[in-house]
């Protein structure tokens, strides 16, 4: 009989659904044990808020190898915090809390005990405090990894941003050959390695249509001399394409990955198309980390309407994994 290695889940911020889309997303089987690492307390709270009755233990684990975990429990590593009944409004205990979960996440994976990993929704704003772009920069430098991608992942089709949050006005200074290569690199690697297929990628240019009233053209100086090099390393790539026109269903279908210049060029299409059936996976990683593909929405606490596919779509992905 197959053994499989725990997911480890950071719930994030503590103002988010993810409690609710967790108790939606237990009613699916998973194979794998579950370490969440948290506050029991507000677990205990959300799981009376949610009215969540379904018959599954929850076992506190003092030490996460003390006990032989199996997929019928939630394994809790409790990280105590303070907070009231509309849960918590203070920055320096919630920068706190979040960072001891990822902290302790960390040393489990450190540990090898596992290689799958999810984090919650978390407020960038609050949390990283401009000190990150995101969560995807601030777990690549816990680790000291400097080659990183953010791949919005659904089997039909992903999407990747050379640049992640930045402003508009600072995205074409980022738009290099080497951030380019980097991207096409860590995508082509992890289809090859997780999916076990040679990924189709398209790149979108920079600018409108891949044309610039400017002297100096991003897509004729940068991204078409990079894919005409990536096309000699044997990578199945196209481009510059014209980002208004690649997801329409006829052009979309012939690949496996658009490579975007920036953040929304390439999430607002996919978040159009695929709605909550997409997950947020970062390449180069030791480990595998996952996130739903959607922020805290503090908005949506406590109405019980939120939809949980994208964290059932990440638990899935690593359950096989």
């Amino acid at each position: 009989m197959k053994k499989y290695k725990p997911i480890i889940i950071v719930p994030g911020d503590p103002n988010s659904i993810f409690f609710e889309i967790f108790f939606k997303a237990l009613k699916i089987k998973f194979n794998s044990p579950i370490i969440l690492i948290g506050s029991y307390k507000l677990l205990k709270l959300q799981m009376k808020i949610f009215k969540f009755k379904k018959k599954i233990k929850l076992l506190k684990l003092s030490n996460f190898l003390e006990f032989e975990l199996n997929n019928k429990t939630i394994n809790i590593i409790n990280i105590e915090h303070k907070f009231t009944k509309s849960l918590l409004n203070s920055s320096e205990n919630y920068n706190k809390y979040i960072e001891k979960t990822f902290q302790t996440a960390f040393k489990i994976v450190e540990k090898n005990i596992s290689h799958k990993f999810i984090n919650g929704p978390i407020s960038k704003k609050k949390f990283l405090n401009k000190k990150y772009l995101g969560i995807t920069e601030y777990i690549a430098k816990k680790f000291n990894i400097k080659k990183n991608a953010m791949l919005i992942f659904n089997k039909k089709l992903s999407v990747c941003p050379v640049t992640t949050h930045l402003p508009i006005k600072a995205v074409p200074k980022k738009i290099t050959k080497k951030q380019i290569i980097e991207k096409v690199e860590l995508i082509n690697s992890f289809y090859k390695y997780y999916l076990k297929k040679k990924p189709k990628i398209a790149v979108l240019g920079l600018n409108p249509h891949c044309e610039s009233v400017d002297l100096f053209n991003e897509d004729e100086q940068i991204i078409k001399p990079t894919i005409k090099l990536l096309k000699t390393k044997k990578y199945w790539i196209s481009g510059p394409h014209s980002a208004d026109t690649i997801f329409l269903k006829q052009n979309r279908k012939k690949y496996d990955v658009i490579l975007g210049m920036y953040h929304d060029q390439v999430l607002t299409p996919i978040k159009t198309l695929y709605e909550y059936d997409a997950i947020n996976i970062t390449l180069g990683l030791p480990f595998i980390r996952v996130s739903p593909d959607h922020g805290p929405n503090e908005k949506m606490l406590g109405k019980n309407i939120s939809n949980p596919l994208s964290l059932i779509k990440a638990i899935s992905f690593l359950d096989k994994k």
